[in-house]
């Protein structure tokens, strides 16, 4: 028998694989395929399967957008506004991140300060609004600067004879610097209050890295310039202890005067003096001693509250009177817009870490805001600009990048006017030196006045574990900074002078800006920061006053002559942060399973303390360019840590396993 072959009429050329003819009246063999063609039809299998998957995904993103957004119609004719504030409040929310959102991660909500500031104010002459709520149970903090504008909003509120209720389990320094504006304090009974203040440790790394072996080369300028001794001492340094005490001793005078005067008649004083005497003397009742010291005013349970509520709101269901009417913040947002009368004054906020390139909302990069700073110089409508600052700093490139912008507006004879928030600080401060006019609230950080740089070198390292760098060299520089085989002097004394001459031109722009000798700039300059008050005093801020006088004064220094209005440049979240938010955001369900009181709110902390380690040990590995940042500054910035979620390499892991 003579054997012939078949080509599968789906096969060709080299790669068909013979087949061998049947017999007579056997039955016709099936066709085989060849392997490429079957690792093609796989390929080809999982392309339509995930076409459909995304499909799907289309048509539930769709369907979320629809139904999942804040409708402007309100869902009572009148009711309570409710502030559930289960998160942070900040002046720009960062966007949904989508590794955390997609791996099922809690997602801690963040409140726009200024969507909670326009709620309450159009709140209180609204006949809609019979009373504010505020809900505090998760509540965790926010920067001092943006909790007295919310308290003063309150105010307001309470001017026009309105009740403002609080609740929360447990209280905490934030959390009752709000409440303490509210008519009627609710704890629940196995709560109560206790105030820490401001102050608390951070890690030094000196020891850890000398027994790994690494050596940090650091370039820095400033007596005071702090953010680098994690990484060159193993504890705080008399100058660093010297000027924290200073600053956070006028923040905590300024909480005590705030909360005081909205609070007359409580023993705050002696409450804090001696918190566990008192709790003691109440039978180790906390909630009872709050009670006591008139910290508070009613205990019970959050239905016991909500009942309270209806009383004054009216119960949606006679048959459940702790069902009040309620207006949910969102909707009432969207309901009251903000007016836009006359001419335009545009915002642009620097918020979070200054970084170079582009950065989405909630981290200043210094091309995103250079453009929309120039965007707003290019708009014939826009009279003046107002720069909102709270950032700690970062980037000295993205930092001159932002200033260059600012200058470009200038020469179209745009005013400029700076509006310090929580925090505007060595970066932060950099960029408000072209301002005609720089405002400040007593209890903003601002100063740092310093600049650094910071590589690690890994020789020592991998010398313990028999590894050895070796080369050649044809310059000084060749090669460097070379990290695995050692940093040269020759580099060093390079980088040391960058950065110093970098100093020098800071120093130097905050002289021609302030109008003073170099010679006292550099005084207050060494990296020192200032509390708000104390930086009016030396000439770094020129009066005190929040966003709205700012607004005030960019008006002045436009010449425009009747109303004007605020738009904000900044960039809108994107339909994909927008869907994450909607599907994977914190709803009412994962808010519900929360936890609350004193353990619980540790437990949400310590996702802020993990993120803030991770981001210190990221100085290492991510710093690219000369950094005029203050890290000490962002324990008073309320947004979390922008970058170090995605932060990658060796050294992060490392903090990871360790945690």
């Amino acid at each position: 028998m003579t054997d012939t072959t078949a080509t599968p009429p789906n096969s060709q050329g080299p790669w068909a694989i013979p087949v061998r003819a049947a017999p007579p009246g056997a039955p016709a063999p099936r066709p085989t395929t060849s392997f490429p063609r079957k690792v093609w039809n796989l390929l080809v299998a999982i392309k339509d399967g995930l076409a459909l998957i995304f499909l799907l995904l289309f048509f539930v993103v769709l369907f979320g957008l629809l139904t999942g957004r804040p409708n402007a119609a309100l869902p009572v004719s009148k009711g309570a506004l409710v502030l559930e504030l289960d998160g942070v409040v900040t002046e720009q929310p960062a966007e949904v991140d989508p590794l955390a959102a997609l791996s099922g991660g809690q997602q801690l909500r963040e409140f726009r300060v200024r969507d909670v500031v326009h709620a309450i104010e159009t709140a209180a002459d609204d006949d809609r609004v019979s009373a504010v709520v505020l809900d505090l149970d998760r509540f965790l903090g926010g920067g001092q600067v943006s909790l007295s504008e919310i308290g003063a909003a309150i105010d307001k509120v309470r001017a026009k004879k309105k009740p403002v209720l609080a609740f929360a389990t447990a209280y905490t320094t934030d959390s009752y610097q709000l409440a303490a504006h509210a008519s009627e304090i609710w704890s629940d009974p196995i709560g109560g209050v206790a105030i820490a203040g401001p102050g608390g440790s951070r890690l030094y790394y000196k020891g850890l890295m000398d027994r790994l072996g690494i050596t940090a080369h650091i370039y820095r300028v400033g007596t005071f310039k702090s953010a680098v001794e994690p990484f060159l001492r193993s504890d705080q340094s008399p100058e660093a202890r010297e000027a924290n005490l200073a600053y956070a001793g006028v923040l905590w005078d300024d909480w005590l005067g705030e909360v005081k005067k909205a609070r007359p008649k409580a023993k705050l004083d002696a409450f804090i003096a001696d918190t566990p005497g008192l709790v003691k003397a109440a039978g180790n009742d906390l909630s009872k001693a709050s009670l006591d010291a008139g910290l508070i005013d009613k205990l019970g349970s959050h239905m016991a509250f909500d009942e309270r509520v209806a009383e004054i709101s009216g119960a949606s269901d006679d048959s459940r009177p702790w069902d009040y009417n309620a207006i949910p913040l969102d909707t009432w947002v969207a309901a009251n817009p903000p007016e836009e009368k006359g001419s335009t004054i545009g915002v642009v906020p620097v918020v979070g870490e200054i970084v170079d390139g582009e950065a989405s909302n909630g981290t200043a990069g210094g091309e995103t805001i250079a453009n929309h700073i120039l965007d707003a110089a290019s708009d014939d409508d826009v009279k003046a600009i107002v720069l909102r600052v709270d950032s700690p700093g970062g980037s000295v490139m993205a930092s001159e990048q932002i200033r260059q912008a600012l200058l470009a507006a200038k020469a179209k004879k745009k005013p400029i006017v700076v509006s310090m928030a929580n925090v505007a600080a060595s970066g932060g401060y950099w960029v408000s030196t072209p301002a005609d006019r720089i405002f400040a609230e007593p209890d903003t950080i601002t100063g740092s006045i310093g600049v650094f740089g910071i590589l690690p070198s890994f020789d020592k390292a991998l010398a313990k574990i028999g590894v050895n760098a070796d080369g050649i060299a044809t310059t000084p520089l060749s090669g460097q900074p070379d990290l695995l085989g050692g940093v040269n002097e020759t580099f060093n004394q390079l980088a040391q002078a960058s950065v110093e001459d970098i100093y020098a031109r800071f120093t130097g722009l905050v002289a021609k800006s302030r109008k003073q000798p170099i010679e006292k700039v550099r005084t207050i300059a060494e990296g020192r920061v200032w509390a708000g008050g104390t930086a009016r005093q030396i000439g770094l801020v020129d009066q005190f006053g929040g966003l709205p006088d700012a607004m005030a004064a960019a008006a002045k220094l436009a010449k425009i002559d009747g109303d004007y209005h605020a738009e904000y440049f900044e960039d809108e979240p994107s339909e994909f942060s927008k869907m994450l938010a909607e599907l994977f955001g914190p709803d009412k369900d994962q808010t519900a399973r929360a936890p609350r009181g004193w353990f619980g709110l540790a437990a949400l902390n310590r996702q802020l303390t993990e993120r803030r380690l991770v981001q210190d040990l990221s100085l290492l590995t991510d710093a690219g360019s000369v950094q005029a940042a203050c890290l000490d500054c962002r324990a008073y910035q309320p947004a979390l840590p922008r970058r170090a979620a995605g932060t990658k390499g060796w050294l992060a892991s490392i903090a990871l396993l360790l945690n």
